[in-house]
């Protein structure tokens, strides 16, 4: 599977966690929880004649012009496939397995449930540069201009429409979308910051070579060696450094391990990785 069709349909299921999300446990809450669905949500409370799908269709549109201009056309067409997609799924659970009301009556675990299965969503779709359309596109250019994480930046663009839902709708109301708001950027920023996590590993042995040879050549990847002396024996000694996969660090520890069970080992994480090998 080459890498343009992994994303799509890694932007697929991350479209039906969303969907799901907002479908069966935010939208029978009256929960706007930031978006374009929940600004339609709080312009349909006071003009009960416009469609919210045709007010949501013409955000999301102004919205696609706003993010090719400052993102590219490579993110507008991803972006376009997840908001479609989105749209799609919703439009199957509705015939599917339709829901007219709360399925527990209970605001508090409707909103945990339903802002964990969709930010989880929400971040594997970020995490392959697109979106779901509206307040996301603009959380991606705060993201890139202001370099602000993207789970912190989706708060910002979505603080207003929880305040305008307190209006809508109830005090009460209001301020559980706002909880769910925090708690969306939350979730977002640890899944994707899991989803590119990284190993950076340092390592101290009297068989460099053998080591050296098994990253570059079995794990193909990059090393940097130095030359330190140690401060207990004053002599020195090669350090191997290495950063690398998740995967690959429980094959380069056992290696080491089984080469020379008296290296010295480090491992920590990086929680993102950019270069060859890794993120562009």
């Amino acid at each position: 599977m080459n890498k343009n069709m992994k994303e799509y349909l890694m932007i697929t299921i991350g479209s039906i966690l969303v969907a799901a999300g907002i479908y069966y446990f935010l939208v029978p809450s009256n929960l706007a929880a930031g978006g374009v669905s929940g600004l339609a949500m709080v312009i349909g409370r006071f003009a009960p004649a416009l469609p919210i799908g045709i007010m949501m269709l013409v955000m999301n549109i102004i919205l696609f012009i706003i993010g090719f201009i400052f993102l590219g056309s490579g993110f507008g067409a991803k972006t376009i496939y997840s908001s479609l997609s989105l749209s799609g799924f919703i439009l199957l659970f509705e015939r599917v397995y339709p829901v007219n009301s709360p399925i527990t009556g209970d605001i508090f675990i409707e909103l945990i449930f339903g802002i964990l299965i969709s930010a989880i969503g929400m971040g594997i779709i970020f995490n392959n540069n697109a979106s779901t359309g509206g307040t996301d596109i603009v959380a991606k250019i705060i993201n890139k201009y202001l370099h602000i994480d993207i789970g912190k930046s989706l708060l910002l663009s979505d603080f207003l429409i929880t305040l305008l839902a307190a209006i809508a709708f109830d005090v009460r109301t209001g301020m559980y979308a706002l909880l769910g708001v925090i708690m969306n950027g939350v979730v977002i920023d640890t899944v994707i910051e899991g989803l590119n996590i990284s190993k950076q590993v340092m390592i101290i042995s009297t068989k460099p070579e053998v080591i050296k040879g098994f990253i570059l050549n079995k794990l193909g990847r990059g090393a940097t060696v130095y030359t330190a002396k140690g401060a207990f024996t004053n002599t020195e000694k090669e350090i191997i450094t290495t950063t690398i996969g998740r995967k690959e660090v429980i094959k380069l520890k056992n290696f080491v391990k089984e080469t020379d069970d008296k290296a010295f080992m480090t491992i920590i994480d990086a929680h993102e990785t950019l270069g060859e090998g890794f993120s562009s």
